[in-house]
């Protein structure tokens, strides 16, 4: 083969989660939290204000790259091999440490806000420290909320129990779940999650779609009693905790932490609302090459195979090849870099029992690298998903020479280089396309993504904002979930879908994440806003890689109004920018339907 599809684990931590290596890094974690607990407690910004608060930087991010590289390795393992119980067991010696650096750095923030605002800007004058001012000013603008240092320790203490193991109890529940499958020949297999989830949405077949579906529902319905008490009791935990650190509203700290203003929130949902009709059409079309009424839940995201062709297939190897071929099409940086993650296992995509669903990157802080978790089936989504992953990895790569504050983004501009080199191999499909027919298939892939976008993330979204008001005045039922997310999927979709997917609440992990609150929306904003960045590259593509990378590499020390505004020359504010996106999406559902209308 000439691309291995399995990670190369043993080259962090020799021996899994029992590794003796990883063991000596947590020891050593230990001792720099030490270490650093010391050099807070002799620091005086009065007496000592420069060097000494440079070195507890220094400490700190020292800390924070140990616990990442342990806590990403052990996350990796689990998530390949998710019958290993040790894993969990070292999770808890990481969430332990976590706890520990994260009640010292409420101490830290607590004494930056003691700062007297001139000594502060005395401070940031420094050559080094002007460089991270923006993110040295946000930590000290959040800190203004934090509660007194007994209390953020305690709320430290409390969220190993809380937020965190809420989060890791649905990861266990997920882990052992299995989803039956009876094929022809009436032989009944188990399949994990993620094969299921895989076989559900991309299956040809509709018969097995619909077997899926409804064994997939019944799955987590089973389970629901379980999924709607964790998820009442997680969000009803960050409710609280949100009230107690003085914000207004559910969705002030995920609007923070993104960087961005409820106005730009709000214009691009509302263009969305406000121009889904060339996506509502496309449904309808697909539902009569489909030959039915309506589409189901279920058949959203069907290959579209007309006459005698069949769904674009992909091996691994060719997967690889044509990602870096069309990535090198747009700039030689994003070409090298993806050939060297794949030629050096970055990725785990084998197709096998015993993996969680879904798929992501994440970062080895100490090597300075990425790896990618995903399920290679052959697909052009998984492909799609392939050069997804490869764009969140480049967005790191082209960072690593900044401080290290300056390379911490949002998770919605993390979403912009992710789409925009998915963006480059979806086109780069329906410009290969040797007939009619196989475009139409391929557009159908494109759009799929479109539909993800602004009527699946819509409808989380949706869901979302509607529980967080309920649960504010108290616990909310499986079934009321179940009328939440009904009520959501209609809207989003245009009531165009013939069925719903009620315990979708339950099935999407983003709902159970810990650490983000509200982890659907940024998605729909990174797709719309790389769209407005590849529009800009269409018209004016030389060299404009270079220019592509000084926009990434800010990412991480400005709000995104002000990133638009610099490298676009853009106001997402206002609804117009969105728009402009949303039509470059709508062109192809409208060249869809008029292909399609050939048959």
């Amino acid at each position: 083969m000439k691309y291995l599809d399995t990670w190369d684990l043993e080259t962090i931590f020799p021996g899994g989660t029992k590794s003796k290596e990883l063991q000596a890094k947590l020891k050593d974690v230990q001792q720099q939290i030490n270490e650093y607990q010391s050099l807070l407690n002799k620091w005086d910004y009065k007496t000592q204000p420069i060097e000494a608060f440079k070195a507890i930087l220094q400490k700190s991010e020292a800390i924070e790259k140990g616990l990442a590289q342990s806590s990403t390795f052990v996350q990796m393992w689990h998530d390949a091999y998710m019958n290993d119980e040790h894993a969990n067991v070292v999770k808890g010696q990481v969430m332990e440490l976590y706890s520990e650096e994260q009640k010292l750095s409420n101490t830290f923030t607590k004494r930056l806000v003691e700062i007297p605002n001139d000594n502060w800007t005395k401070l940031l004058e420094d050559k080094d420290l002007n460089e991270i001012s923006f993110a040295l000013n946000e930590i000290r603008d959040e800190g203004k909320r934090l509660l007194s240092e007994g209390e953020e320790e305690l709320i430290a203490e409390l969220n190993k129990d809380g937020l965190v193991a809420w989060s890791s109890l649905y990861d266990t529940v997920v882990s052992i779940m299995t989803i039956p499958f009876t094929d022809s020949n009436g032989k009944t297999t188990e399949l994990s999650v993620g094969q299921a989830m895989n076989r559900m949405y991309t299956d040809p077949d509709p018969e097995v779609r619909k077997q899926l579906f409804e064994n997939w529902e019944a799955a987590w319905a089973k389970n629901g009693p379980i999924f709607a008490e964790t998820l009442n009791h997680l969000d009803g935990y960050r409710i609280t905790l949100q009230n107690k650190h003085q914000y207004n509203n559910h969705l002030e700290e995920p609007l923070k932490y993104n960087r961005m203003t409820e106005d730009s929130l709000n214009a691009m949902w509302s263009a969305i609302a406000n121009n889904k009709q060339p996506f509502i059409d496309f449904i309808k079309q697909k539902a009569k090459l489909l030959g039915m009424e309506k589409l189901g839940w279920q058949d959203v995201d069907a290959p579209v195979a007309l006459g005698d062709v069949k769904p674009t297939r992909f091996t691994y190897d060719e997967a690889c090849d044509f990602v870096i071929e069309n990535f090198a099409s747009f700039g030689p940086k994003l070409a090298d870099f993806a050939k060297h993650a794949l030629e050096n296992r970055w990725v785990e995509a084998e197709d096998r029992t015993n993996k969680r669903p879904g798929g992501y990157c994440t970062s080895l802080p100490e090597f300075g690298e990425s790896r990618i978790f995903m399920t290679f089936t052959g697909s052009t989504s998984d492909t799609s998903t392939l050069a997804h992953e490869l764009g969140h990895a480049f967005h790191s790569h082209v960072m690593e020479d900044l401080p290290s504050l300056n390379r911490i983004y949002a998770m919605n501009v993390a979403e912009t280089a992710s789409t925009f080199a998915e963006t480059i191999i979806g086109n780069a499909t329906v410009a290969n396309a040797k007939s009619e027919e196989e475009k139409i298939s391929l557009l159908n892939t494109k759009l799929e993504n479109a539909t993800a976008m602004f009527m699946n993330i819509h409808a989380r979204f949706l869901f979302e904002n509607a529980f967080y008001q309920e649960r504010a005045k108290g616990i909310v039922s499986e079934k009321r979930l179940n009328e939440l997310m009904v009520e959501a999927q209609k809207e989003a979709y245009g009531d165009s879908l013939a069925s719903y997917h009620p315990h979708f609440w339950s099935s999407k992990l983003h709902f159970f994440i810990d650490d983000v609150p509200f982890y659907n929306f940024p998605y729909t904003f990174g797709f719309l806003f790389s769209l407005g960045i590849y529009a800009k590259y269409l018209k004016n593509p030389e060299d404009f890689e270079e220019k592509y990378i000084a926009l990434l590499r800010d990412t991480g020390s400005m709000k995104v109004e002000d990133l638009a505004e610099k490298h676009l020359g853009v106001d997402i504010t206002n609804e117009d920018f969105w728009v402009a996106g949303i039509q470059l999406m709508a062109e192809d559902a409208e060249e869809f339907i008029r292909l399609t209308d050939k048959v």
